[in-house]
């Protein structure tokens, strides 16, 4: 019996880097993560993630022979290689990652934006599968996006279009710090963190009861927010509302600027449900050019329960070999 070929596909995120073995069919094979946060040195840190995939390879047993490594990173560039000056993660500057990769390895080294992996994994294996143009908004630690325009990813002359996240929502001296060193980034308002900060605010600027009170920045989560959201806490609510309208607000834009048949939200605010997508959808609604109203749906990524940004890394490596075998 041959060998089963395996893509590993890997996502690196600013709180944790997840990574998987995945099948020409999409099927997760293997998965395991590391804290991105745990590592200031990006040597360091690939030669632990490395280590840590070939362990979980060797638990798999002798019968799959990986083809390629797929990199989902935040700011990464699928033409050099890097990632650049990425706002999320320890390692500043322009990092040569497919470069440091290949120290420990001589297979292929593809190496994109997360949400654009994303968008990959949505459009291969997820909810849009058969449209030519969609959207893919990625809500973790940051804000990330990926577009498709007629069939095709968007990566612009350098290979860094749609940052919808580093977009001013705010701008101004007197709002908020982003990473990127801009102020009043849309990702400062419309993510994990972004949903902490607004509901500190809320909470300094009110007198209403709320659970969370006793919680610090720091021992505060999104998912915490969520379940005192669902529970009925009001300032939770409130928190999810105002990042809702927020994000409701920029997706108009999006819609003027790239007309697509839908939006995919994707992510751990995603999996807050209506708590998000209701306002989201109603500013967005509203804030529309007429001629787009009523036509774009607003839709949870299918790929929730899985780990769409590693099945859309590991899709780099067959598209790759795909294209290798048409030259």
């Amino acid at each position: 019996m041959g060998l089963k070929d395996v893509a590993a596909g890997i996502d690196i995120g600013g709180t944790n880097t997840v990574f998987g073995f995945v099948d020409r069919d999409g099927n997760i094979l293997a998965e395991d993560r590391l804290k991105t946060t745990h590592y200031e040195e990006i040597e360091v840190f690939v030669a632990a993630l490395y280590e840590k995939i070939s362990v979980t390879a060797q638990k798999m047993g002798d019968g799959i022979e990986i083809k390629g490594y797929g990199i989902g990173a935040p700011m990464g560039n699928i033409n050099k290689g890097t990632i650049e000056y990425a706002a999320g993660l320890p390692w500043k500057g322009i990092i040569p990652l497919a470069e440091i990769f290949h120290r420990h390895t001589s297979l292929p080294v593809i190496v994109t934006n997360d949400a654009n992996a994303a968008a990959v994994g949505e459009m291969i294996y997820g909810g849009a599968k058969g449209m030519k143009n969609f959207v893919v908004i990625t809500l973790g630690t940051g804000l990330g996006s990926g577009f498709v325009i007629d069939g095709k990813l968007v990566y612009g002359h350098d290979g860094f279009a749609g940052e919808i996240g580093h977009t001013a929502i705010r701008p101004g001296p007197s709002n908020r710090d982003c990473g990127c060193g801009r102020k009043g980034c849309l990702e400062t308002y419309v993510s994990a963190t972004g949903l902490k900060r607004s509901l500190l605010k809320i909470m300094a600027d009110s007198i209403q009861p709320s659970e969370l009170r006793k919680y610090s920045f720091e021992e505060l989560d999104a998912e915490m927010i969520h379940e005192a959201a669902k529970r009925g806490d009001y300032l939770a609510k409130r928190a999810f509302q105002h990042t809702g309208r927020m994000l409701g607000f920029k997706l108009a834009d999006v819609v003027a600027h790239t007309n697509p048949e839908a939006i995919f939200l994707f992510g751990g605010l995603a999996l807050a449900k209506d708590l998000i997508f209701e306002p989201a959808k109603e500013y967005m609604e509203e804030n529309l050019l007429s001629i787009y109203k009523g036509k774009v749906k607003l839709l949870a990524s299918e790929l929730s329960t899985q780990n769409a940004a590693v099945l859309g890394a590991s899709s780099l490596i067959w598209s790759n070999l795909e294209a290798q075998s048409k030259t």
